[in-house]
Formats: C-alpha cells, sequence, structure tokens
C-alpha cells in the first residue's frame, strides 16, 4: 500500500473538542464587522464515519476514499479493505484497513500471534524502525496492539491494530516527524474513536 506524500493535520481542536490551542504560526485574520461568509477557508469537519458492512465506526474528517487490495499470504489469498483520507493541505493520512482471516485460520490462531506478525509486517513492508508498542484491549474487549514507527523517510505511524470475530483491523494515522508533536492530541482523539462494532 502506497500511500504518497502523507503530512500532518489540523489543529487538535477538532477530534479533542474544544480548548485546544491553534499553531501561533498561524495569524488570526482581523475581526470584520461583516458577518463571515460560507466562503472562509474550511477547517475539515470531524464526523462519525461508519464502515459499509457496519463493522466499525470511527471519527474522520470526512468521508474516506476506499480501496480494495488482493493479497497473496501464508493463509492464502486475502482481500484487504482499505479508508483513507488526507485532509487538504494537511501533512497527514488517516486510515483504516482490515481484512478477514479464512475460517479455519481464524479458529486456532491465537490473537497475540496474528497481532505479532502483523506488526512484523508493518515494519518489513515500510522499513521501519520501532519507537514504541504496547498490548491494549478495543472498546468491547477485543485483544489489541498499539506500535509507532518511523521510516527512512522520516514519516511517523502510530497505528492501533485490534483482532475482533475473525478479523485484523489497523487504524492509522500518518505524519511527519516535524508534526506529529503538534499533532499528538488529535490523532490520540481519532485513535480513541475506533469503535469494533459487534455482529448480530
Amino acid at each position: 500500500m502506497t500511500i504518497k506524500s502523507l503530512l500532518p493535520l489540523i489543529v487538535a481542536t477538532i477530534v479533542c473538542g474544544g480548548s485546544v490551542l491553534v499553531e501561533a504560526r498561524q495569524p488570526k485574520p482581523p475581526k470584520a464587522v461583516v458577518k463571515p461568509t460560507v466562503s472562509q477557508p474550511m477547517q475539515p469537519q470531524w464526523k462519525l464515519y461508519t464502515a459499509p458492512d457496519g463493522r466499525f465506526t470511527i471519527l474522520m474528517p470526512g468521508s474516506p476514499n476506499r480501496n480494495t487490495e488482493y493479497q497473496k499470504t501464508y493463509m492464502g489469498e486475502i482481500t484487504l479493505e482499505i479508508f483513507v483520507i488526507q485532509p487538504p493541505k494537511q501533512q497527514v493520512a488517516y486510515v483504516v484497513a482490515y481484512n478477514d482471516f479464512p475460517y479455519s485460520y481464524g479458529q486456532v490462531t491465537d490473537p497475540q500471534t496474528v497481532l505479532n506478525n502483523a506488526r512484523d509486517m508493518a515494519l518489513k513492508t515500510t522499513k521501519s524502525n520501532l519507537i514504541s508498542q504496547r498490548n491494549i484491549r478495543s472498546s468491547n474487549n477485543h485483544p489489541g496492539k498499539e506500535i509507532e514507527y518511523i521510516n527512512a523517510g522520516g514519516k511517523i505511524t502510530k497505528s492501533r491494530m485490534y483482532v475482533a470475530e475473525g478479523r485484523l483491523y489497523q487504524v492509522m494515522a500518518i505524519t511527519t516527524k516535524k508534526q506529529q508533536k503538534t499533532l499528538a492530541k488529535t490523532i490520540t482523539g481519532y485513535l480513541n474513536s475506533f469503535h469494533v462494532v459487534l455482529k448480530k
């Protein structure tokens, strides 16, 4: 999966709501006497996005583009569904990807093994170095792993992966090293908003 020119984001106000500061570098426009018009520069609108199959929800700054890729793996061919959004004029990409496992593999494989394999594959394919990792749980208690890694070009990816009902979810924010600190709260808000919806 190649996502070009992935670079950072908006002010943390959007996801984190309310009282976060705007970057000092951006001068505030002088207050006009006239009421602002709709043609002002727009901040991306964060809204709840629900997957087409209804199996996850997440806050995203607009509607993501959806791509489907087919990958040959040791389990056989898998279908990878990828949802990507890059806010205009921002140095960041928000990505959610998932794939379903062949039934037999999903039944017999330990979730931690799946998560470790996914981590190793992410580092290998992006030629990145691991910065940090920790075990986590989804909001409805599915096993997961959070990893942060950096590639040779200085792009930093923060990713949370979950194994739930025969599916591997990967929720990522990809940004630049320079902007990563500024965007930390927004990225955390985005990652925290991901929710696995259980099958009925």
